[in-house]
């Protein structure tokens, strides 16, 4: 009899697994982008993570446009969406700057928490200026670099 209620469970178990997958909503976009908590800052041309991947990296790039780093040549003023999977504690948050070389009067803060952010329209930079193709550089730094209002998600 043990057996038998054994086996039942095991047939139930196995029917209701094979039920699972038919029913589960495929992952897409930034979702199925994300790596996990690698250390990186990541941009797309396209919203929600798409296109083509601009760069990755876990360091400062000054210059997006420039023929040196991560980001090069047409990456700048390019990105549509970005992610910041970097480990979280000290200089976890990426800033995008307005311009180049991190200037501090444009600049929007991503914090670890956040992500990514999957379409720059909704975003501005603090000097009121439009995310969406328009980031020429970004640097980590702590959250306190960061100006109240500069956050984006």
């Amino acid at each position: 009899m043990r057996k038998l209620t054994l086996a039942a469970v095991t047939l139930g178990l196995a029917a209701l697994g094979l039920a699972v997958p038919a029913n589960a909503h495929a992952v897409s976009g930034c979702n199925a982008q994300w790596p996990g908590r690698d250390g990186n800052v990541r941009a797309w041309r396209d919203w929600d993570c798409g296109g083509e991947l601009l760069g990755v990296t876990p360091g400062n790039d000054p210059n997006w446009g420039d023929a040196a780093g991560p980001f090069q040549g047409s990456d700048v003023n390019a990105a549509s969406s970005v992610m910041n999977s970097g480990f979280v504690g000290g200089k976890d948050v990426v800033a995008f700057y307005y311009l180049t070389n991190y200037p501090s009067s444009a600049y929007g803060c991503l914090k670890p928490g956040e992500l990514y952010v999957d379409n720059l329209t909704r975003d501005t930079f603090t000097n009121g200026a439009n995310m969406n193709d328009n980031i020429m550089s970004h640097a980590w730094v702590a959250s306190s670099a960061c100006a109240p209002g500069s956050f984006i998600s």
